[in-house]
């Protein structure tokens, strides 16, 4: 445990609380002053009310003292997506479409499950407009950089998330995931982000955009993910789409190490252009699962570069969205890479689309084969790192091929399995690497277990960004 509240585990402020070593409202107030101290420097948060928190966590204090607490994140500090309703609070998705005036009056299910616990939240985090970038710059709120190195992108979209986890701005963050949105600035930020089973996480209203998309933990351990999954993997009569009811203890089945499995290691997915420090330290974190007792093995997965996949399906998804609900000259008003997502559109034709989905379907069905064998498939999280943030790319790609630095991630979203990211090694220019680990579909709680196993043995929490 940490001496210093701003990056004290939720696990172990639960059990601060509980001896009262700690209150909530203590540990609220230091997190509070850091982010009027550091906020101006990173813009993570877009909005933060001091009085509501406060008034959170002097309730949460109260249930310590009576010894009635609400659940296991009673007290714990979260920040929420400004992508995810929140009553009380304007959720303005990062775009100027939105204004402040609500009336916010519903929670999402995520933030509902919260509050339900007694989780102290903090405030919203920044995100692209309507999540729709692979870095964290919206035309509402500007850029978000790394906590790391505040010349470089945190990533996106659930980049404001990560930058104030990864900052002591709050141990916990839930984020969004249609591509890799908690993966690869998780990643970035040398963080555990979990992008959860399709319909784990119960999401409203019209956010799962075709079933790609998912909301999720972010954290410094896979520890504190799983506390976090525990609390939010509940169905929700709001949607139609969620599981049934598991009611599994995620930090329990996070424990038990790895030994006997057979893990498949994918450096490349036999398509990816890896950087070549990336790769090294990746392989090497791979390596370490046989010292952890599992039995790795480098092969390819069962299907070839789905890029194209994605680009027939997103651009559809997104504009028939914003079209339900805006008129021609609302839309007018959206950013650059949101209007250009809106023109690409209408290059796509309705066989295009259909054949897109059953070519996802078939990936989909082949990764389940593939998990038949396999416990496990390992790769690189990200094939770049962190670059400037003066660029809305990597500078060494070609415009149109932007998003295929983003390879590793988005093809789990088609298949709709748990996907994680571990910290496992940072560059010599001392930037965060990621290990992404994949587990078979529903098995949301073995994926956290490896991960789990993985950071126990070989921990970087020890290190935190240079901020101070």
């Amino acid at each position: 445990m940490s001496d210093d509240l701003h990056f004290t585990t939720a696990l172990d402020l639960a059990g601060l609380y509980e001896s009262k070593r700690v209150s909530p409202v203590e540990v609220a107030r230091a997190i509070l002053e850091r982010i009027e101290r550091l906020n101006p420097i990173l813009n993570c948060y877009c909005y933060c009310n001091r009085d509501d928190v406060l008034a959170a966590a002097r309730q949460s204090e109260a249930r310590w003292a009576s010894g009635e607490p609400l659940g296991p994140l009673d007290g714990v500090p979260v920040s929420i997506k400004d992508l995810l309703l929140t009553r009380g609070w304007p959720t303005r998705c990062g775009s100027r479409l939105i204004g402040p005036e609500g009336p916010w009056d519903e929670d999402d299910p995520v933030v509902a499950r919260l509050r339900e616990s007694g989780a102290v939240l903090l405030g919203k985090v920044t995100t692209p407009e309507f999540g729709n970038s692979g870095i964290t710059d919206s035309p509402l709120t500007g850029i978000t950089v790394n906590p790391w190195d505040t010349s470089r992108t945190t990533g996106g979209s659930s980049g404001g998330s990560v930058a104030a986890v990864a900052a002591g701005l709050g141990p916990l963050s839930i984020g969004t995931d249609t591509g890799g949105s908690i993966r690869t600035p998780s990643s970035f930020c040398g963080l555990v982000g979990l992008k959860p089973t399709f319909g784990r996480v119960a999401q409203y209203p019209e956010t799962d955009w075709g079933g790609i998309s998912v909301s999720g933990p972010i954290a410094r351990t896979a520890s504190d993910a799983a506390l976090l999954m525990t609390v939010i993997a509940q169905p929700d009569p709001r949607d139609g789409k969620s599981l049934p009811r598991d009611d599994r203890d995620y930090v329990a089945e996070s424990a038990g190490g790895v030994e006997g499995w057979r893990v498949a290691f994918s450096p490349d997915l036999g398509f990816m252009p890896v950087g070549a420090e990336i790769a090294g330290i990746v392989a090497e974190a791979a390596g370490r699962f046989e010292a952890l007792g599992a039995r790795v093995e480098e092969v390819a997965p069962p299907f070839v570069d789905p890029i194209h996949i994605f680009n027939t399906i997103w651009s559809p998804i997104i504009a028939t969205g914003l079209r339900a609900r805006y008129s021609d000259d609302q839309l007018a008003g959206l950013g650059d890479e949101t209007l250009e997502a809106l023109d690409e559109v209408k290059d796509i034709t309705l066989e295009d689309f259909v054949e897109a989905e059953r070519q996802r379907d078939l990936l989909a069905h082949r990764m389940r084969v593939f998990h038949e064998t396999y416990d496990l498939l390992l790769t690189p999280t990200a094939i770049v790192s962190p670059f400037e943030t003066v660029y809305d790319f990597p500078p060494e790609w070609d415009r149109e091929r932007a998003w295929v630095w983003e390879l590793p991630t988005f093809p789990f979203n088609f298949s709709r399995q748990p996907a994680l990211t571990v910290p496992c090694g940072f560059t010599e220019a001392g930037l965060p690497v990621g290990l992404q680990i994949v587990g078979p579909i529903y098995e949301d709680a073995r994926t956290l277990r490896a991960a789990r196993a993985y950071q126990e043995a070989y921990p970087t929490t020890d290190r935190r960004p240079p901020l101070d």
